[in-house]
């Protein structure tokens, strides 16, 4: 009979690591005598990161002590005790090849139901002192996994663990972590696991995004189930020569370029709100810039419009301002971009600030030419007059819809502006402001601007009751890093990496606007970006979550160690990947 050989816990501690410090309840020690069982948590234990671990679906990690003895033989170890993998339970039997999602157990006085496998992140790694470890448990098919507490009740080492109920399909953790992380998804192992009520909601709908994307995208490359948003509308990396056939000066520092290809193919069409990124050779000793522009023109397979605003300082601005002409050819890239027009019905809420009108115009573009009837609210601020682009162009196009409606706000009015001819208000685009417009809380609402008129209408229009999956924001620079159980890390803009440049290829993050040379000390495309604190996306660090799966715009890279699912194509997973050549990222 499998039986309870130590109950551990552990609260959360801060540990040095990198010169960063992490946040981590991995560690965990024995307990004496009984302990109870609550429905989320064992006594006297917690997690430093209850985005991942922790809460109802998994109040208890199980681990094996049959695995401890796999582990020990293949990392040559005789250090572990119990509690080594983070686990509060170290049990005798319960194979993860034998156990299924859905049973049921009762120990000592408390009832437990199997939710999930583990969701292995870096943190495991740091406790086994092995970088690699969430690679290893996920791919040996030795995850462990969690427990939801049905009966709370008291347990301690020694208690007989005794199957009380069967879960439907049979399948088993090990059936079910292969399902996810592996390479192979069957349609038929796909609806049977989500047929099982005890699932985890995170692991559901995991496997919805997989079920979903094999119907929506047959033959689609990729593990939609892993797959962050950020990178989920992929392209394929390289430049194509455009013809730059018209310029057009739109205010006092925003010049608009149409660009068509010199094959005379056609061109991607584009989805509203997408970006390009542009090659440019604006040095003078020769080097390359990368940057992103908004496509802010209307969808089409014959040009692309790009509209650049020259910044101080700003040297790819103050060359394609200054210094392309019609005529000029530039490198430009496939369209890329999460940030795009959603299909739908309701009304549509376009929300820009300055510069940051340019995708969303490309959205206003896109609903009048499929002649839409869904209501459409242009909500536009900048400075003045002089600093305003497109002003009869959205002015033509609202006119052109059903249901437009528009308003424009300056925030400092010049001289000659003129409040109900040039603009509508004095002041800028608000929460107060929509409330006394009327607009709908129903609608979706596309954000575009500066980071803090970003974060400002984000976080407001989620206290105003909008759905978070209605609220779609483009952030100018890198997007949102994630690096899970990180604390106190102080915000820096990205920057050359310190200490002495590399002899190696040359690694920009278009994003960003950085481009340096690969040293081999950087390890990963991910701790090379670290050094130059481009934001990133990452948790396990070993090709497995897919967290850091990012686009990639040009180049080719090599996997140490292989991911265990590879990306979609056109993306990286840069956690585990070096450059074979120059390379550009999406970040």
């Amino acid at each position: 009979m499998a039986r309870l050989l130590s109950v551990n816990v552990g609260l959360p501690r801060d540990i040095e690591w990198r010169g960063r410090t992490v946040h981590t309840g991995i560690w965990k020690a024995p307990v004496q005598g009984p302990c109870r069982v609550r429905r989320l948590n064992v006594d006297g234990d917690g997690q430093g990161d209850l985005g991942g671990h922790g809460g109802e679906q998994r109040a208890v990690f199980v681990y094996q002590i049959d695995s401890y003895r796999y582990w020990q033989e293949r990392l040559g170890r005789g250090d572990f005790v119990h509690g080594q993998f983070g686990e509060n339970f170290t049990v005798e039997g319960m194979a993860d090849d034998e156990v299924c999602i859905g049973d049921r157990y009762r120990i000592g006085a408390a009832l437990f139901e199997v939710t999930q496998p583990r969701t292995t992140c870096y943190r495991v790694g740091l406790r086994m002192d092995e970088p690699q470890m969430a690679a290893l448990l996920t791919s040996s098919g030795r995850p462990g996994f969690y427990l939801r507490v049905l009966e709370e009740g008291e347990v301690a080492a020694g208690d007989p663990i005794v199957a009380i109920e069967k879960g439907p399909e049979r399948m088993t953790v090990a059936m079910v972590n292969g399902l996810l992380y592996s390479n192979r998804h069957p349609r038929e192992l796909l609806e049977r696991v989500l047929r099982i009520a005890a699932l985890s909601p995170g692991w559901r709908r995991s496997f919805e995004a997989l079920a979903r994307s094999q119907d929506e995208h047959p033959g689609a490359t990729g593990n939609a189930g892993l797959m962050p948003a950020a990178a989920a509308r992929t392209a394929m990396p390289g430049f194509r020569s455009l013809r730059v056939v018209h310029t057009e000066r739109e205010c006092a520092d925003v010049v608009s370029f149409a660009l068509r290809p010199t094959d005379g193919k056609p061109l991607t069409v584009p989805v509203a709100g997408q970006f390009v990124v542009l090659r440019l050779r604006a040095q003078e000793d020769g080097s390359v810039l990368f940057r992103s522009y908004s496509l802010s023109g209307p969808p089409s397979d014959q040009q692309y419009r790009i509209s650049v605003k020259l910044e101080p300082g700003g040297a790819a601005g103050r060359h394609l301002t200054g210094s392309v002409r019609e005529g000029d050819v530039l490198d430009v890239s496939e369209p890329r971009g999460n940030f795009t027009l959603q299909p739908g019905e309701g009304p549509v809420v376009l929300l820009s600030a300055g510069i940051g009108a340019t995708p969303v115009l490309a959205m206003l573009h896109a609903l009048v030419a499929e002649a839409t009837l869904r209501e459409v609210w242009w909500l536009h601020g900048t400075r003045d007059g002089p600093s305003r682009s497109f002003a009869v162009e959205t002015r033509q196009l609202l006119g052109r819809l059903a249901h437009g409606r528009s308003q424009v706000w300056y925030s400092r009015p010049a001289e000659g502006d003129q409040q109900g001819r040039d603009y509508d208000a004095t002041g800028r685009v608000g929460l107060e402001a929509l409330e006394r417009l009327g607009v709908p809380h129903e609608g979706d609402f596309y954000v575009c601007g500066p980071p803090p008129f970003l974060a400002e209408l984000s976080k407001g229009l989620a206290a105003w009751g909008v759905a978070a999956n209605r609220i779609h924001s483009e952030v100018f620079g890198g997007g949102p890093a994630l690096a899970p159980g990180v604390v106190g890390a102080a915000f820096q803009a990205p920057h050359p990496p310190p200490g002495a440049a590399g002899t190696g290829p040359m690694i920009s993050f278009a994003r960003s606007g950085i481009a340096t040379r690969w040293r081999p000390a950087d390890g990963s495309l991910l701790e090379l970006a670290e050094a130059c604190d481009v934001p990133v996306r990452w948790s396990c660090r070993s090709g497995v979550c897919h967290n850091c799966e990012s686009g990639l715009v040009s180049g080719a890279v090599s996997y140490e160690p292989e991911p265990l699912d590879p990306p979609a194509r056109g993306n990286v997973l840069i956690c585990c990947c070096r450059p074979l050549g120059d390379v550009v990222l999406d970040l």
